[in-house]
This record gives structure tokens, C-alpha cells and sequence, in this order.
């Protein structure tokens, strides 16, 4: 009777211990999208276990808005995914999140069939464009566009195809056109399939893309381990711009992409980790809008949705 006690007694300490560790920071990021390249260094450079975070792949997105999906059902704690879904989500209160740091700025490109007749923006009224979803930093870049260079939004065919699909779609003919991350607008160039017509640059100079972002819950329950996947962001972040033929590789390994289409990726994509607060609030205004979002006051939100507190200590330590 001691020994069968002792042992129930020993089986719920053990549990306690158990209930008491600390479970893995459960990560996403989108599909094959160059755009997450410092989370793949994180990972491959072993940066989440060097500062005291036990990081764990928890899913891996096609678009925005599965992952913010995947946020509002609590299946993630933090995530690389684009700034225009994070902002749609929870404006429209479906997730709960907060944008801590930057991942990169511009690295997406409207592109046309190779040889097509399509020249200039005006040419894509009366065509059919892909964009990966709606309230996709693609969808508000192709709307930008249309707005910037005077072509009727409502005479453009917008239909949404995940970007592995789009390639395919361009060449038979089936789209005129797409918009999409990279590596995908490469990787129709090195196909000899697609040409671009615009980059996001050409677009909105500088645009604000991808973000890592945490769930409000996690974020004051797990102070330290918030703290310590940032300071991985940046240190992955540093390491693209010190050791690009090594980031290339990792990126090669995480797309399944080849080198060429790797570099010229990489070439349209500027890695940051610098917060963008003018960009996001004009992702607001523009959203509110296209009727996307309904958010009263831009800036009241703006400086709600953005905490740039734990970025600004991980980089004035860094200093």
C-alpha cells in the first residue's frame, strides 16, 4: 500500500513538473516566401535556441490570411506573415496581434506573360490578373497601381490563385496576368514565362510588406521568450545582409528554388527589421477605403496595432 502510494504521489509530481516547463513558441510563415528568409536563418543558424527560445513550426501559410486565421483560432504565438492581412485581422477583430518588428520592405512585382501585349499599367483593363487573397499586401499593391496610374479598378478582372499556381495559370493563357511575392515573380522570369510589368517599388517606393507579429496573449504572458524571438529576428536579419551566399542557400533549401531564381529574388526584396509606422497608416487609410477595414481614427490604431518597444530595446542593446 506505501509503495502503490509513493509511486501515485511520485506520477502527479512528475506532472506538476511537466504542466510547470515551458512549451515550445509555436511559429508560422507563409509557403515559399523569400519575404520569411531571417525566420528560415533563425532556424537553420540555431539564433531561437541562442537566446532562450524554444521555437517550434506550428504551420506553414499559402496567404495572409490563413495565418491570421490560424491566430484567431490560438494555434499560433508568433509569425512572419504580410502587414496588409495582419492589419484586416485585427481591425475587423478577428485576431488579437501585434506587429513587434519589421521582416522586409517592397519584394513583389505585377507580372505579364512574356512577349504579351500588355506594355503599360493601362493595358491591364479588360485582363485578368491573379492576386494571392484579398487584404494580401498583392491585393493592396495591385489596387495602389491601378489608383496611381488611372486605370478603372472596375475594368480589371482580379481572381485569387495561390502563387505556385500562378505561373502555370500565366503560361496557358489562363490570366493575363499576376501579383505575387517573391521568389514566384522570379521564378517566372528564369522560366522564360513572365516578365515584369511593375515592381512594388515602382508601385510604393519603400512599402512596409512583411511583419512578425504576436498574439496579445502570448506577448504579457511570455515577456522573455517575445524578447528572445526578436533578438533571433535581427540577428537573422543582420546575418542576410553579412552572409548573403549563405542565405541564398537557406533560401534555396526552404523555397525548393534554384539559385538564379534565389538571387534575383533576393535582389527585389530589402530585409529590415526597422518598423514602418508612416507605411502602416497609410495600409489604413487605404484599407478604409476599399472598405476592407472600419477603423475611425488611423493613428489611434496604428500606435495600438505597432508596439515598438521590444524591438527598440533588442536593438539598443545590440548598440
Amino acid at each position: 500500500m506505501v509503495i502503490i502510494c509513493f509511486s501515485i504521489l511520485f506520477s502527479l509530481q512528475m506532472q506538476d513538473m511537466v504542466k510547470g516547463e515551458e512549451k515550445p513558441v509555436r511559429i508560422g510563415y507563409l509557403q515559399s516566401d523569400i519575404h520569411q528568409l531571417a525566420c528560415w536563418v533563425a532556424m537553420e543558424k540555431g539564433f531561437y535556441r541562442e537566446n532562450g527560445v524554444d521555437a517550434k513550426v506550428a504551420g506553414i501559410f499559402r496567404a495572409g490570411p490563413e495565418e491570421m486565421s490560424a491566430f484567431a483560432a490560438g494555434a499560433l504565438d508568433m509569425g512572419y506573415v504580410g502587414e496588409a492581412p495582419a492589419t484586416t485581422a485585427v481591425a475587423n477583430r478577428v485576431a488579437k496581434a501585434t506587429v513587434l518588428a519589421q521582416v522586409n520592405t517592397e519584394g513583389s512585382a505585377i507580372m505579364v506573360k512574356k512577349g504579351s501585349a500588355i506594355q503599360k499599367p493601362a493595358d491591364l483593363a479588360g485582363k485578368t490578373v491573379a492576386i494571392p487573397g484579398h487584404s494580401t499586401v498583392q491585393d493592396f499593391l495591385l489596387q495602389k497601381a491601378l489608383y496611381k496610374f488611372k486605370v478603372d479598378p472596375k475594368m480589371v478582372n482580379t481572381i485569387v490563385l495561390k502563387p505556385p499556381e500562378m505561373i502555370g495559370a500565366l503560361k496557358t493563357g489562363q490570366i493575363d496576368g499576376f501579383i505575387a511575392w517573391e521568389p514566384y515573380p522570379a521564378k517566372a522570369q528564369t522560366m522564360g514565362v513572365g516578365e515584369v510589368l511593375l515592381t512594388s517599388n515602382q508601385i510604393w517606393k519603400d512599402h512596409p510588406c512583411c511583419v512578425l507579429v504576436s498574439d496579445d496573449g502570448f506577448r504579457h504572458r511570455h515577456p522573455q521568450n517575445v524578447e528572445g524571438l526578436v533578438k533571433a529576428h535581427v540577428q537573422a536579419t543582420d546575418f542576410i545582409h553579412e552572409f548573403p551566399d549563405e542565405a541564398v542557400k537557406i533560401g534555396m533549401k526552404y523555397t525548393g528554388m534554384d539559385e538564379e531564381t534565389v538571387r534575383t529574388a533576393m535582389k527585389n526584396v530589402n530585409y529590415t527589421y526597422k518598423l514602418s509606422i508612416d507605411g502602416e497608416t497609410e495600409y489604413v487609410d487605404f484599407l478604409s477605403r476599399l472598405k476592407y477595414i472600419d477603423v475611425p481614427h488611423a493613428e489611434t490604431f496604428v500606435n495600438r496595432f505597432i508596439d515598438p518597444g521590444v524591438l527598440e530595446k533588442v536593438v539598443g542593446e545590440k548598440q
